[in-house]
């Protein structure tokens, strides 16, 4: 007995020890949009502040397709052992699940980590287009229904969800032009290839600075302080369209607690640094409270969005086809 007891104590010594010794290397955290855009560029902000924080280093991937699902399922599909992180928000991990055929359960193949910024969208055209308000805006988009196209990062996105709520809305068609994420849509929404976007204001708000693009509302009920010379849409005549995208980590079903509890405390450390508050500011994106940064409270809110919106997106019929 006095052997199996002291076999048990040394394997207690060991799990603890390994437990205590994480991170040993690397942590990849899956971006499932393209390089350079709003998730990207928040990614990296963190990955970097988590550095520190870690005492390894936190690269990001970029696994792109299908409005991000595929980039998801990479993560659901990793070793639970705290080393892939999984990068999301209203659209990976809330709307997909109601219009792809999903291999895994949003809910509960993933572990909630923390709750990161939010921002809500802006709606945004190309200069070409005569409209000055958005008055004019959905006027315009009436006179030319179904022939304006409009970016969004694949089916089942932010910006493809926020689209098909502002033709519900106004009574208007878009053409939905699928990309592999809002920074390549950005792209050619500055080069005149598309029409317009209903954008992550993180995403858009430098082009829109630099008058490479015209935005006519965010999609909230209050102005984003820093670019406070875009009205809301309560102002200027779209009021109730709101649509705010938050983002999030999880990690595989299965990954230790201890694990989850050092990024959780990477997370919250990184949010509360002013440097990095700084950064987020300038792009429109809003802390949460550090009580809302915790595993729980996602979980909760995780919940929440999906019972909120699986109805809508499905009595819509909207599809990934």
């Amino acid at each position: 007995m006095s052997r199996f007891v002291c076999v048990l104590a040394s394997l207690l010594t060991f799990i603890g020890t390994a437990a205590a010794e994480y991170p040993e290397r690397s942590i990849t955290i899956i971006v499932p949009f393209a390089a350079g855009g709003p998730s990207d560029v928040m990614a990296r902000i963190l990955a970097d502040r988590m550095r520190s924080t870690l005492g390894q280093f936190v690269v990001v991937e970029n696994v792109t397709g299908a409005g991000g699902s595929i980039g998801v399922t990479r993560a659901v599909r990793s070793p639970p052992d705290g080393y892939t992180i999984s990068f999301g928000h209203l659209g990976t991990h809330v709307f997909n699940g109601a219009i792809y055929p999903l291999t895994f359960d949003l809910l509960t193949d993933l572990e909630p980590v923390a709750m990161l910024p939010s921002n809500p969208m802006v709606i945004v055209s190309k200069n070409d287009v005569p409209a000055k308000t958005l008055k004019e805006f959905i006027a315009w988009v009436k006179r030319s229904s179904g022939k304006i196209s409009a970016g969004t990062a694949g089916a089942g996105s932010g910006s493809h969800i926020a689209g098909a709520y502002f033709e519900n809305i106004t009574g208007t068609k878009l053409q939905f032009v699928p990309y592999r994420g809002t920074g390549p849509a950005l792209n050619d929404l500055i080069a005149g290839q598309i029409d317009m976007m209903i954008d992550q204001t993180s995403n858009s708000i430098n082009q829109i600075r630099a008058g490479k693009i015209r935005a006519y509302a965010v999609t909230d009920q209050k102005r984003v302080a820093t670019a406070s010379d875009i009205p809301t849409v309560d102002e200027v005549g779209l009021p109730g369209f709101y649509m705010t995208l938050w983002s999030a980590l999880w990690v595989p079903k299965g990954t230790p607690k201890a694990a989850i509890a050092k990024l959780n405390a990477a997370v919250v450390e990184a949010l509360a640094d002013p440097a990095v508050r700084e950064r987020f500011a300038q792009l429109g994106l809003e802390v949460p409270p550090r009580a809302l940064q915790m595993p729980d409270a996602l979980a909760a809110r995780h919940k929440a969005e999906i019972a909120k919106w699986w109805p809508i997106i499905k009595a819509g019929n909207i599809r990934a086809d």
